[in-house]
């Protein structure tokens, strides 16, 4: 059991028998009395978002999540496969699991699938991935007088911001928690 106090951005939660991620938290304090800690967590099963509210001294259940190292194979339609490395066994994640992840896999990577109990509930992406960019309008020289950046749009269909200087073809590196540009690779 945790203490809804210690409740962080990105643990789960068991919340009326079901597992919750918690997106954001909000502690207020009134001059007297006990605190309120507002949170927003997403079901995993459902991905309905929704709005809970403790009050300072409450207990939640703390959800047992485990991670275990795979490999993205490939996607058919709305399902994406995954292969663990030590076991070889398969795992298939439909579209909504896999979320937003998709626009920084790309075959063959690998990254890690977060596990409650046997059931995989998600995809956790390196911090960083490399990415080909397909589609972008030429440079010209001058440009990079006045700083700034032009859209691209990378092999997952990812669009970004990238200087003036990055060109159809090129690998660029891309932070996944912001979606921004980093550098060449």
């Amino acid at each position: 059991m945790l203490e809804v106090g210690d409740i962080r951005k990105g643990i789960a939660l068991i919340v009326d028998n079901d597992i919750y991620i918690v997106l954001d938290v909000n502690k207020h304090f009134t001059g007297r009395g006990s605190g309120i800690i507002r949170t927003k967590m997403k079901n995993i099963k459902t991905g309905y978002v929704r709005e809970f509210k403790f009050n300072s001294g409450e207990k939640v259940e703390e959800a047992s999540l485990s991670l275990r190292h795979v490999q993205y194979l490939y996607n058919d339609g709305n399902l994406y496969y995954f292969m663990d490395l030590e076991t070889y066994e398969q795992y298939a994640l439909d579209k909504e699991v896999v979320e937003d992840a998709i626009y920084y896999m790309t075959e063959n990577m690998e990254l890690d699938l977060q596990f409650h109990d046997s059931t995989p509930i998600g995809v956790v992406l390196p911090n960083t991935v490399v990415l080909e960019v397909t589609d972008t309008a030429p440079s010209y020289k001058g440009d990079t007088v006045s700083g700034g950046g032009k859209p691209a749009v990378c092999e997952t269909g990812l669009k970004i911001t990238v200087p003036f200087f990055v060109e159809n073809g090129q690998k660029v590196r891309v932070d996944t928690r912001t979606g921004e540009y980093i550098e060449r690779a």
